[in-house]
């Protein structure tokens, strides 16, 4: 075949080979502005949307091909699903380990989160061995700077008083994360200026699985206790109902405190004065009523959860954004409090989704221009337009 090949090609006319060059010159041309022509297609942030939702209705569709199999082989498929019962209640079992070793690993913890605490509220002071930080090799200053940096720091402080301690670490904290920052107002703030410490708390052994989280307080004028504490019940093991729906451990409901307001001091409270009319005398009166106020210390009064444990949309919504708080606090602020104090953390945090959030960014500035360039466009109006997610 080779050698006819060969012969073939000789005998080819050389007009002819021309062409055959040119036409793939051409089909070479084709295919680099099909390419060109996708990537475009690919970029525009509509056409993505409308890929994905495509994608989306495709995903979970079912093929039909269960429908189609012999009885015989659906009966094996059920064997298959118990064994997937099975599975996820050893997994059920695997979670109830870890939250064991996480309340092992919390006792060796505690030593050097309590000396931590004792740095924050002044009852110890660090020595000169425990404040030397090494630099990294970049930020390394000469003897000279060192000496000269000395001599300011000395100077500042005899011109202002020595402060305790580490004062409003955990105010900073709390004003430095999106998450809890968007809860505080400003008269929560001299509040938290007496918080000391955060402490969380695992369930014994034995018991159902659970974890506190304990506020610690220095005496203050606003309430009696010096503790306040949120508990967070959970569960790790699957729903009778649905057993291929469980994912770990779940917050299944979660129980406050009642604070001990001083008088007038109640910040989650608010007095308000409204008119009324009388209708018959027409005469009008001012009555004062006591509402709600957001106040961070709503978090302590979270919404009940019903025996049947249905809720209605508002309770949901402010019991997800409560969860989702009280996981953050125990996972990330309690461990690494400095890192937030200082920034540190907050800076990695953001490192991880910077990409992530240009990309979106830029899709949506991408699809608000698009919609604003077409003349047909008009802007939807919401008669009830979303609020901020409050505790209430």
């Amino acid at each position: 075949m080779a050698d006819l090949d060969n012969k073939d090609q000789a005998e080819m006319d050389p007009a002819d080979m021309e062409d055959v060059e040119e036409e793939e010159e051409d089909a070479g041309e084709d295919n680099s502005k099909a390419r060109q022509l996708t990537r475009q297609m690919m970029q525009n942030p509509q056409i993505l949307a409308a890929l994905q939702e495509r994608l989306d209705g495709l995903v979970g569709s079912p093929s039909g091909y269960m429908e189609s199999l012999p009885k015989v082989v659906k009966r094996r498929v059920n064997a298959l699903k118990n064994l997937q019962v099975k599975c996820a209640h050893i997994e059920a079992k695997f979670y109830e380990e870890v939250h064991e070793l996480e309340r092992k690993y919390a006792a060796l913890y505690q030593p050097l989160f309590d000396k931590r605490s004792e740095i924050v509220r002044a009852a110890y002071e660090p020595t000169d061995e425990e404040c030397e930080w090494k630099q990294d090799e970049e930020e390394e200053l000469t003897e000279e700077m060192k000496e000269k940096a000395k001599v300011e720091e000395e100077k500042k402080d005899e011109e202002k008083e020595d402060p305790k301690g580490i004062p409003e670490f955990w105010l900073t904290v709390f004003k430095n994360v999106d998450l809890l920052s968007e809860m505080l107002q400003e008269h929560d703030e001299p509040i938290l200026k007496h918080l000391q410490d955060i402490k969380v708390k695992f369930s014994d052994a034995g018991q159902p699985m659970s974890f506190t989280l304990e506020f610690h307080f220095e005496p203050n004028d606003f309430f009696t206790q010096t503790i306040l504490t949120k508990t967070y019940k959970m569960r790790s093991e699957p729903d009778e109902s649905d057993p291929f729906s469980f994912d770990g451990p779940e917050i299944m409901g979660c129980t406050g405190c009642t604070i001990d307001w001083t008088k007038g001091k109640n910040v989650t409270l608010k007095t308000i004065k409204k008119k009324q009319k009388h209708k018959g005398r027409g005469t009008v009166r001012t009555v004062t009523k006591t509402v709600p106020n957001d106040s961070f210390f709503n978090f302590f009064s979270p919404p009940e959860v019903p025996e049947s444990g249905e809720l209605d949309e508002d309770s949901e919504a402010v019991l997800a954004a409560d969860f989702e708080i009280g996981h953050f606090i125990r996972e990330r602020i309690v461990p690494r409090a400095v890192l937030y104090f200082t920034g540190e953390a907050i800076e990695d945090d953001d490192d991880d989704y910077d990409e992530e959030g240009e990309e979106a960014d830029d899709e949506e500035g991408e699809e608000e221009a698009d919609e604003e360039n077409d003349p047909d466009y008009e802007p939807k109006k919401d008669a009830n337009p979303p609020e901020e997610c409050k505790q209430q």
